[in-house]
């Protein structure tokens, strides 16, 4: 399939992976993604995970609150429809866009956040990485050998009609000091940090990631 400005187009099963081969600007992945939810609810394009990176920037969901955004002036700050507080997108972190028809999966918001965050943690399993759910935090964590309790994944969605868009982030390699401009997804509290599988001492290339989400896709989210 031909190249484009989402990137490589791979068509697997029912869902098309797109692959970003150089950072994509924040708003231009927005504008793709209304297009390709109005397309998927029209019948004329397949479900899709795009696969990419950003330029540093600090977005902002639904219930983000003013307060929260300690450095307005470090990165662009992106007032988006997803769910969720403040978050960071960056070089060095995953971003899995899922543009996906909830008709076919139960038309269950809840159901399919708990299908993202079991296709995190699959995919992170690949890695013996252990990620898991908090009853009081949202996203993926990993528990340190000491007890800490550091975020190293972000999910933050939005449903049209009944096609969700927006997604997944899990940190491979950012600069963690980037997150110091926000207070991450409203968790304000000293127990809790950000993490990376590159700071968990875990050595994974941006290709090794990949093959590890769309394998953990297949067992997970994939019809």
């Amino acid at each position: 399939m031909a190249m484009d400005t989402a990137g490589a187009a791979i068509q697997e099963n029912t869902t098309e992976w797109r692959v970003g081969k150089a950072l994509v600007d924040y708003a231009d992945a927005v504008c793709f993604m209304e297009d390709r939810v109005a397309a998927i609810r029209a019948g004329s394009a397949p479900e899709t995970v795009w696969l990419l990176e950003h330029p540093p920037i600090y977005t902002a969901g639904t219930s983000a609150k003013n307060e929260d955004l300690l450095a307005p002036n470090r990165f662009p700050v992106h007032r988006t429809g997803r769910g969720g507080q403040f978050t960071y997108h960056g070089p060095g972190q995953r971003v899995a866009y899922a543009m996906l028809d909830l008709k076919r999966r139960g038309s269950d918001i809840r159901a399919f956040v708990h299908a993202l965050e079991d296709w995190v943690i699959a995919s992170l399993a690949r890695f013996n990485v252990t990620g898991e759910r908090k009853a009081d935090r949202i996203g993926i964590w990993v528990t340190r050998d000491d007890g800490s309790e550091d975020k190293i994944a972000a999910i933050g969605v939005r449903v049209r009609r009944w096609v969700s868009y927006h997604g997944l982030a899990i940190n491979l390699d950012p600069d963690l000091s980037h997150f110091d401009g926000i207070v991450p997804c409203g968790i304000a509290s000293g127990n809790y940090g950000v993490t990376s599988l590159a700071d968990l001492n875990i050595p994974v290339t941006m290709a090794e990631l990949d093959a590890a989400i769309k394998a953990a896709y297949a067992d997970t989210m994939a019809l």
